[in-house]
């Protein structure tokens, strides 16, 4: 009897935290932070290809990276939610979720034209950007049928990213590219546990994310 007591009390309890947790890695690996992580693991993997500029521009350099792709597109986001024409800032609604993705795909696009300039950065920046404004533009058409998780196309894309870097490089980077399968994994089981997304849409997440990194990366390289 104790036992039979016992076990329904630890359930909650299991679920509160693993919902809590879940919660945390949606967060911290929130889409919109995908180009700035890339960015820094270049920063950190291959410092070479930054040659040419100081370190103070490198940091303003990663600063523009994060305040195109991250800080406007979540801005456009805050705007759409305080003029009511979104219910949230979690966009939890097909129909809420087309303007962000407009949004984005300009900023992401702007991403991979200045790439495009620049050579005093590693050129896989150019396949990535091209990369993810292509996922943009398919997450937008997909939108129309299904809720595609984002979350699942942003890892997708950042795990195949840090693996065709390695190929574009010929390094072998195990630990990076075992990290980023890794997070790919907690991420969409998060989003299996605390979204309201079904496992089509987080599996048709991820394989968007990795097919648009593949296609820009024999498209641009």
């Amino acid at each position: 009897m104790k036992q039979l007591i016992a076990e329904p009390m630890q359930t909650p309890i299991a679920s509160k935290t693993g919902t809590f947790l879940a919660k945390v890695i949606s967060y911290i690996v929130h889409p919109i932070f995908i180009p700035t992580y890339f960015f820094v693991y270049l920063m950190w993997q291959f410092p070479y290809g930054f040659a040419g500029i100081t370190e103070w521009q490198l940091k303003m350099r990663l600063f523009g990276v994060f305040w195109l792709t991250a800080f406007f597109p979540s801005f456009a986001v805050f705007l759409l939610w305080r003029l009511k024409f979104s219910d949230s800032i979690f966009l939890r609604t097909q129909k809420e979720r087309i303007v962000p993705y407009i949004i984005t795909m300009f900023f992401y696009w702007w991403m991979y034209y200045l790439s495009r300039n620049f050579t005093d950065q590693p050129e896989v920046l150019k396949f990535f950007f091209m990369g993810i404004f292509i996922a943009t533009v398919a997450g937008l058409i997909l939108n129309n049928y299904f809720k595609i998780s984002m979350h699942a196309m942003g890892v997708g894309g950042l795990a195949a990213a840090v693996v065709l870097t390695s190929f574009f490089y010929e390094t072998a980077n195990g630990l990076p590219i075992s990290i980023a399968l890794v997070i790919t994994g907690l991420v969409c089981t998060a989003r299996i546990v605390v979204s309201d997304h079904s496992l089509k849409e987080i599996y048709t997440g991820l394989f968007v994310g990795i097919a648009c990194q593949l296609i820009a990366y024999m498209v641009v390289m």
